[in-house]
C-alpha cells in the first residue's frame, strides 16, 4: 500500500512503511506543487497594509476600544488596484501592480499573543509542544521533485521564537526537517549549506559513507526505528547534494534583467531580493517547499520610520518574485504566502506604535490554486477584530495542504499510541478562496 493509496482512502495513519519518503508521490487532485512561505517574522500592521480602515482614519485620536487607549489612523494612503480593486497601501508601490495576483485574507486570527508561541503555533499548529513544521508535514505526505536536494529548505529562520522546532520534524523522519540557508540577521550574500564541500576525495567520502550506512542498516534489521531510517535517508541526500546544489545557489548564472527585477544591486532590497531569487531557483530545481523569514515587523516604537523601511526592503522583490514565477508559468502550481504571525493594535502604543493583535490580521496567497484578485473576510471598522470570512490557524494550514492536494484528516503519523496530524482535531478548507 502506498501514499497514494492512503490519501485517496482511508484516515489511516502512515507510520513507520519502510518506505522511500523522498520519492515522489501523488495524492488527490491538487493546483499547487510547491510552496514558497514568505514570513514576516513580528507580525506586520494589517491597518497600515492590506486591510484599510477609512472609519480609523477618521475616529483618529479618538479613545479606543480597551480602557486607557487612543486611536491611531494610518498616515499612509491606501488607493484601490488592478481590476480586483484590492485596497493596498502607499508602503507598496511596486507589489500593488501585483494587486490581481493576490488573494488577502483579512479575516486571520489566533489565540496567543505572544511571538514566541504564535509564531510556532504558525509553523507547527502547536505552542506547547514540540510538532512537526509545515514544510516537514508538506514534504512528508508528497515526497520531493528532486532526490539531488532537500525537499524543504528555510533560508534565514528565526533564531528565536522556538528556534529549530519551526522547521524541525519532531517525530517525522528525519529527512522531512527542513536544512537551513543562511543565519538569522545576517545578510545572505555567501550564505552556503554546511559541509556541503568534502574534506576527502570522493571514492574515499563514498567509501566512508558505505561503511556509516553499512552499520545503520544494521540496527534498522533489528529495530524498526523511523529516525534511524531517516538518518539513512539524510546521509544519501547530503552525498547527492554536493552535484546540484552548489549550482542552484549560483546567482550570478541569473541574467542581469532578472537580478534587477528583484532589487538585487540596490541597498535597501539586496538582501531579500536575493533571498527571493534563490527561492525561485529552489522551487524549479525541484525543492518542494520554501521559507524565507523577514524581520524586524515588531514595531511598538518608531512606526513611522520603521514600518516604510520594512516595507521598501520587501516590496520589489515580492513584486519581482510573483512577475518571475509568472513569466516562467511557475505561478499556477506555486503558492505563494506572506505574513506574520499576529496583527497590531488600531490603537496606538507609546508615541507612535502599535501592540500585538490576535483578533485580526492579515495575510495573502498568490498562485497554486487560490483565487486571484479575491479578498477574504474582513476586520471591524477599527481594524480590532475580525468580523466575517474568519481563518483560523488550523483552517490556513488545512486549506494550504488542500491546495497541495492532501488532505489535513488524514495525513497523519502514529506516534506515543495515538495519530497526528498538522491540524490537531481542528481546522476547515476554506473553500471560498480556492479556484
Amino acid at each position: 500500500m502506498n501514499r497514494r493509496h492512503l490519501l485517496q482512502s482511508t484516515p489511516l495513519a502512515f507510520g513507520w512503511l519502510g518506505l522511500s519518503a523522498l520519492a515522489a508521490q501523488t495524492g488527490p487532485a491538487k493546483s499547487a506543487k510547491r510552496v514558497i512561505f514568505l514570513c514576516m517574522r513580528g507580525a506586520p500592521s494589517h491597518v497600515d497594509t492590506f486591510d484599510y480602515k477609512p472609519r480609523l482614519e477618521t475616529d483618529s485620536g479618538k479613545p479606543g476600544a480597551r480602557p486607557g487607549t487612543q486611536l491611531l489612523g494610518s498616515r499612509w494612503k491606501f488607493r484601490r488596484h488592478g481590476q480586483s480593486g484590492h485596497w493596498i497601501s502607499e508602503l507598496f508601490p511596486q507589489l500593488a501592480t501585483c494587486a490581481d495576483d493576490l488573494c488577502v485574507l483579512n479575516g486571520m486570527q489566533t489565540d496567543l499573543p505572544a511571538h514566541p508561541q504564535a509564531y510556532l503555533k504558525m509553523h507547527t499548529g502547536s505552542s506547547q509542544f514540540v510538532r512537526p513544521s509545515l514544510g516537514a508535514w508538506t514534504h512528508y505526505g508528497l515526497g520531493s521533485l528532486n532526490d539531488n536536494l532537500p525537499g524543504f529548505i528555510t533560508i534565514t529562520p528565526a533564531s528565536g521564537f522556538g528556534g529549530a522546532q519551526n522547521y524541525g520534524s519532531a517525530f517525522l523522519p528525519a529527512q522531512h526537517q527542513g536544512t537551513r540557508i543562511g543565519a538569522d540577521k545576517r545578510p545572505i550574500t555567501g550564505a552556503e549549506v554546511a559541509n556541503l564541500r568534502p574534506k576527502i576525495d570522493p571514492a574515499g567520502q563514498r567509501a566512508e559513507l558505505d561503511l556509516v550506512q553499512s552499520l545503520n542498516r544494521s540496527h534498522l534489521t533489528l529495530h524498526a526505528d523511523p529516525q534511524v531510517e531517516g538518518l539513512i535517508e539524510s546521509y544519501e541526500l547530503a552525498y547527492r547534494m554536493q552535484s546540484e546544489m552548489p549550482a542552484v545557489m549560483d546567482l550570478t548564472r541569473e541574467t542581469e534583467a532578472t537580478r534587477q527585477l528583484y532589487g538585487i544591486g540596490e541597498t535597501v532590497t539586496d538582501d531579500f531580493g536575493r533571498k527571493c531569487l534563490l527561492a525561485r531557483r529552489l522551487v524549479e530545481a525541484g525543492v518542494r517547499f520554501v521559507e524565507i523569514t523577514h524581520g524586524d515587523w515588531d514595531h511598538h516604537s518608531d512606526l513611522g520610520e520603521k514600518l516604510p523601511a520594512s516595507c521598501a526592503g520587501v516590496d520589489k522583490p515580492l513584486c519581482g518574485l510573483l512577475t518571475d514565477l509568472k513569466a516562467r508559468g511557475l505561478l499556477k502550481d506555486t503558492l505563494v504566502i506572506w505574513g506574520g504571525e499576529f496583527g497590531r493594535t488600531p490603537h496606538v502604543e507609546g508615541n507612535d506604535g502599535r501592540d500585538h493583535n490576535v483578533k485580526a490580521f492579515t495575510l495573502w496567497m498568490a498562485g497554486g490554486g487560490v483565487k486571484a484578485g479575491v479578498s477574504h473576510g474582513a476586520s471591524d471598522d477599527h481594524g480590532y477584530e475580525a468580523v466575517s470570512g474568519i481563518v483560523t490557524i488550523p483552517d490556513w494550514h488545512a486549506t494550504i495542504l488542500h491546495l497541495l492536494g492532501l488532505d489535513h484528516e488524514k495525513l497523519t503519523y502514529r506516534h506515543a499510541g495515538r495519530n497526528f496530524r498538522l491540524t490537531d482535531i481542528h481546522g476547515s478548507v476554506v473553500h471560498d478562496i480556492v479556484g
